[in-house]
């Protein structure tokens, strides 16, 4: 007999609360190993003989493997079953982390970040479908997601940290290695506690076009913008990777509106508030992903500080997102409608970008760097929270892998589109600075000042850039997303396994 919403909590698989703390444990690694690397990058190089042509790749390989084969994961979740899904992806991510930290050279290297890539667009969908399918009711989703939602925002200034401390008290090959007492723990404990519930699978066919199609798309997307930042925007090579991409998506958004099984079913990209969240959070994620490599890279080169240093000068953002995200966004969000808190979140992540536009050289930590660092953080938790759980809310459960690959596809092109936009941006405006303020330097001391002072003007130029995307995130929340508080309503379990008494509850939005 059905559940109604009124026994859903009750009806509620009773480990729940211990199937998150694996779920968050599986997406803290995945987002660590996005900045954790960059950290070590250098010593890597060094040691393994990586040319500086080459050394992109290390961050390329995994960031293509990962972002061209998302949805592909997405759907296999969605076939195989989430909970399998999560811990092959596991198993495959701690196998190829033992084999980046074992690496003798640059091709184990190149191939081990690739894997990783690989088994990382199996896990992250499959995490994030089993946490909407795990909370039905609408608090104890909220909670859910403002815990999942602060690791997914400050994860990766956690990995600053740990990267640092790795890098400089033990070895860069930990960066790897710490990995796998993760993916073992988190893997072991979804296999014995983790319920996935019934009737949610989908076991049509698999859409073959639509693979091919999204996976060669989205990788020429996503090494279009990593080949600009290195070769620029007018390069022959970048061009065609950018109309290489165009035709391949449309392609496979006209193919994904034909066939009788989609990949990608337009009925998850049509519906406006999802829509909404996938294009809000991939430009917030542009803007995020600027600032942490510009800040990262002033503090470390402008200010002295040491890998470890920077890392513990992230605390502020991390302490920021954890409070917007668990407390207001998680304590907000069953009382007011989804954009009332993103909009307003994304426009004070914004006020806090602005103050970074007033950087000099001498810029004081305490007086500017942190209070803007709390207004990034508290504005990105509160507006990711109602984004991670909107973005799978009402979604038909065989859709729900899919669904979640998509806010995972938006956060890694919009990283990929930000990390060479606001470099470009940043490379133009210190070259020109150069140009005009070089000739009058003319003792050593004065031109390191000189170098100095280009660099923090070319992070402000970009981060003026910054501010702009997160106010247009804001106002696409705010026109786009008109879901009022989540309600609670059944949504049939329409897997082709699930009976007339498969359902499965879960939140709805009601308008």
């Amino acid at each position: 007999m059905p559940k109604t919403p009124d026994t859903a909590v009750t009806g509620a698989d009773p480990a729940r609360w211990k199937a998150l703390v694996f779920i968050a444990l599986a997406q803290l690694m995945v987002v660590l190993d996005a900045t954790i690397v960059n950290i070590a990058l250098p010593s890597a190089q060094q040691d393994l003989g990586i040319s500086d042509a080459n050394r992109q790749w290390v961050i390329t390989a995994y960031a293509l493997a990962f972002g061209g084969l998302l949805l592909f994961g997405g759907r296999i979740a969605d076939l195989w079953g989430r909970k399998r899904t999560f811990v092959v992806g596991l198993a495959g991510f701690a196998a190829a982390s033992a084999l980046g930290g074992a690496a003798t050279g640059e091709g184990m290297m190149l191939g081990a970040r690739a894997l990783q890539g690989v088994f990382g667009a199996l896990l992250a969908p499959a995490a994030l479908s089993l946490l909407a399918v795990t909370f039905t009711d609408a608090k104890e989703r909220a909670k859910a997601f403002g815990i999942y939602g602060a690791i997914a925002g400050g994860g990766g200034a956690v990995g600053l940290i740990l990267g640092g401390f790795l890098t400089e008290y033990l070895d860069w090959r930990w960066t790897f290695y710490v990995n796998i007492p993760f993916a073992v723990v988190a893997a072991l404990g979804a296999y014995f506690v983790i319920r996935e519930p019934a009737g949610g699978r989908n076991r049509s066919p698999l859409d073959i076009p639509g693979v091919f199609l999204s996976t060669l798309g989205l990788v020429a997307l996503v090494y279009g913008f990593t080949r600009a930042e290195t070769e620029g925007w007018g390069d022959t090579g970048t061009i065609g990777l950018f109309v290489g991409s165009a035709v391949l998506l449309i392609a496979f958004v006209g193919t994904e509106a034909f066939v009788k099984h989609p990949l990608l079913p337009l009925r998850v990209l049509t519906d406006r508030n999802r829509g909404g969240i996938y294009l809000s959070l991939g430009l917030a994620v542009i803007a995020m992903f600027g600032l942490f490599l510009f800040l990262t890279y002033y503090l470390q080169v402008v200010k002295g500080y040491s890998p470890v240093m920077t890392g513990f000068a992230f605390l502020p953002m991390i302490a920021g997102m954890i409070v917007g995200s668990t407390q207001i966004g998680t304590r907000l969000m069953t009382r007011v409608p989804a954009r009332l808190l993103m909009a307003p979140g994304f426009l004070t992540a914004g006020a806090g970008m602005l103050l970074l536009t007033q950087l000099e050289v001498d810029t004081s930590y305490a007086g500017l760097i942190l209070p803007a660092q709390l207004l990034l953080g508290l504005g990105m938790g509160t507006a990711f929270m109602p984004a991670m759980s909107l973005a799978t809310l009402g979604v038909d459960p065989k859709d729900a892998g899919v669904a979640s690959a998509m806010v995972n596809t938006s956060q890694q092109v919009g990283g990929a589109i930000g990390t060479a936009l606001l470099n470009t941006i940043a490379a133009s405006a210190t070259t020109a600075y150069l140009t005009d303020h070089a000739a009058g330097a003319t003792t050593p001391a004065a031109q390191k000042l000189v170098q100095l002072q280009g660099m923090v003007e070319g992070y402000t130029a970009a981060i003026w850039w910054a501010v702009g995307i997160l106010v247009v995130s804001a106002g696409i929340a705010f026109v786009l997303i008109n879901a009022g508080k989540p309600g609670t309503g059944t949504v049939a379990g329409a897997g082709a396994d699930a009976g007339a008494d498969d359902e499965v509850k879960i939140p709805v939005i009601a308008h």
